[in-house]
């Protein structure tokens, strides 16, 4: 596929020293949903303001569409749109006026159907007369979602779109999210709802501290970097785990009622049958054996805390 932001060596040092983006390298393909990771402070709004030109790049370069972020900025910044973190709406303009007037922002002609559609398709329709400051913090967001779509962008940004929103716009939002990935729109989003990200990206990025760690294929991380565990839940808790079972690298949980075990499972051997055999040897009865997958929140947090992936570089797909 074709990449349609491409970002080269991308730095950015504040006044002061302080380094928020370290030499991030970066394609991210037409159609794609890419999601991207990192705890508060990685550099992840840092990276959206510059691809976006809201802040000025110590060094590196961004091609949007094949147009530099900088020397051709207007053709660029007419295919992003951005539903930033906080809301900023002028609180006494109408809805339908906010919404149209971001359209004509980009230079785009009067296309009240456009409008109306984008407005029906967040439940604003109803609202469009309304002024900013008579809605509520759910309804605002909407209006953020809606000036981000009103010109039709190729690249959409969505920074944490669904904080501290309800549940119902955070299901209208992956919605509409489903639909511009079918109508060929790319979308980058950051998120602290993992499981969002593992629901619908098909690509993730983890990044901390400025620096991007890997970028990989969702099911790909997940196969590589996943693991399972097998809880054996037992009839009586113990105080600590039989000698004879050391080999097994076991967990004691649950105030001792459940032994954990943890293998891989493209593994020849998961070993799984041999533990059970030992549990019983041991002299311990079993009640009852579960076993639970890794999710992308485990691997986000293991590869956050390490500060590598598990081959200890980038991935190939991140430059």
């Amino acid at each position: 596929m074709t990449a349609i932001l491409s970002i080269r060596d991308l730095r950015k040092i504040y006044d002061g020293g302080f380094e928020a983006l370290k030499g991030v390298s970066l394609d991210i393909e037409e159609g794609e949903i890419l999601a991207l990771l990192g705890p508060n402070g990685a550099g992840k709004t840092t990276l959206i303001s510059t691809i976006c030109g809201i802040t000025t790049a110590s060094s590196g370069s961004v091609s949007v569409g094949g147009f530099d972020n900088v020397a051709e900025f207007r053709a660029a910044r007419s295919l992003i749109g951005l539903v930033p973190q906080e809301i900023t709406l002028e609180p006494f303009a109408k809805v339908h006026d906010t919404v149209s007037f971001s359209r004509g922002l980009f230079g785009k002609p009067a296309d009240p159907a456009r409008i109306e559609e984008v407005l029906r398709k967040l439940t604003l329709w109803e609202k469009r007369d309304a002024k900013i400051m008579e809605l509520s913090g759910g309804m605002k967001r909407r209006v953020l979602i809606a000036k981000a779509l009103a010109h039709d962008p190729r690249i959409l940004f969505l920074d944490e779109p669904t904080a501290g929103v309800d549940v119902e716009l955070r299901k209208d939002m992956w919605e509409i999210v489903a639909e511009l990935k079918a109508s060929g729109v790319t979308i980058i989003l950051t998120t602290h709802y993992i499981e969002e990200a593992e629901a619908i990206a098909d690509r993730v990025g983890v990044i901390t501290g400025g620096e991007l760690l890997l970028v990989e294929p969702k099911e790909q991380l997940m196969a590589r970097m996943g693991q399972k565990q097998l809880e054996v839940q037992l009839t009586a808790a113990v105080s600590e785990i039989p000698t004879e079972l050391g080999q097994y690298n076991l967990q004691l949980v649950n105030g001792g009622g459940t032994l954990l075990y943890t293998y891989d499972t493209r593994a020849e051997r998961t070993g799984i049958t041999h533990l059970l055999n030992d549990v019983a040897q041991a002299g311990l009865v079993l009640a009852d054996v579960q076993t639970r997958e890794s999710s992308l929140e485990d691997i986000f947090v293991g590869l956050v805390s390490q500060g590598t992936n598990s081959e200890g570089s980038v991935s190939g797909d991140a430059a």
